[in-house]
């Protein structure tokens, strides 16, 4: 079943029964959104009793601060202030992650899925997050086959009530690089079943590309491997991504290690960062993450404002003319 959102399409497989169906699928706050439906505004109290139907147009609205600069980022039509996601890892406790996750500002975080140990109940991380705050991004993080990572998507589906999903499928152990050409195939095969998939890739430009035609709604390619905090290695491949990879937006994921890094992935004209282990890992991490979004933001203004033209040779700032003798 097909609706438009927001003026995106979006496709389901079965068709929520009713508005409040579909504001409770999306995650979406309760308190401050308005709906309207083929142009109809909807009171709060008709949310439950109004049904969506084939084709139906749907726009969700929210207050914003005054002045918003309207720079917001756009993912499979949702709309996110922050271009910082956060990983949920690493941590030494849920009370450090809860702080990190409210001075980076974050919008969306990355949660894995794992066994549980069904002897002795233990909970969930979800547990741990103020849903009606963040969007969750569940990763197929382990999966190293095509089969293995959409088992992985349809239990995260089941256990978190999203259709996003962050695609990983490892291709070395050694250095946890992507297996590029499984990642396409499976980024086909979930598209198809109604997710939202945003795949970790290489910084391989035509991998980037097939990810594009395949139906993801970002690239995420890798700065540097996994956990390793060297920064952005690979510049250059990340700034061929952007520059060709057009219709959906490009995240770096992995590799960031400092503000810094954040920053120059920003300035390259990446429309985002993923980054965990940088700040779970850090002396202090919610002071990091406070860093890191001082670092995208540093970045995304750079990258707006336009840098001036390298030049392979100095040129004085002060005139020539006029120097006293």
């Amino acid at each position: 079943m097909n609706l438009i959102i927001n003026r995106e399409p979006a496709r389901f497989d079965a068709t929520p029964p009713s508005v409040m169906a579909l504001v409770e699928e999306r995650g979406i706050p309760h308190k401050a959104a308005a709906i309207a439906v083929n142009g109809e505004v909807l009171r709060r109290e008709e949310w439950d009793e109004k049904r969506l139907e084939e084709g139906d147009e749907v726009e969700i609205v929210r207050a914003v601060a005054g002045g918003n600069s309207g720079d917001d980022l756009v993912i499979a039509g949702e709309r996110f202030s922050s271009r910082l996601f956060l990983g949920t890892g690493k941590y030494t406790d849920f009370d450090t992650m809860n702080a990190a996750l409210e001075r980076s500002g974050t919008e969306m975080v990355t949660v894995a899925i794992r066994y549980m140990n069904a002897s002795d109940g233990e909970g969930s991380v979800l547990d741990h997050l103020d849903l009606s705050r963040y969007r969750l991004l569940p990763n197929t993080a382990g999966a190293t086959t095509v089969e293995g990572a959409l088992k992985m998507a349809r239990l995260a589906r089941e256990a978190t009530g999203t259709e996003w999903v962050k695609l990983e499928i490892i291709g070395d152990e050694s250095t946890l690089w992507p297996d590029t050409a499984a990642t396409v195939e499976a980024t086909k095969l979930l598209v198809e079943e109604g997710f939202v998939v945003l795949p970790y890739t290489s910084p391989d430009l035509v991998s980037a590309l097939r990810l594009e035609e395949a139906g993801a709604a970002t690239v995420m390619p890798l700065g540097s491997p996994i956990g390793s905090g060297q920064g952005m290695v690979d510049w250059v491949g990340i700034s061929r991504i952007v520059e060709r990879v057009s219709s959906v937006p490009v995240v770096v994921d992995a590799g960031i290690g400092v503000p810094s890094d954040a920053s120059a992935a920003m300035e390259l004209g990446a429309d985002a960062v993923l980054v965990n282990t940088a700040i779970a890992r850090a002396d202090d991490p919610a002071l990091m993450a406070e860093a890191m979004k001082l670092g995208v933001e540093a970045g995304r203004s750079s990258y707006l404002a336009g840098r001036m033209a390298v030049s392979p040779v100095a040129r004085p700032s002060s005139p020539k003319e006029g120097v006293p003798a």
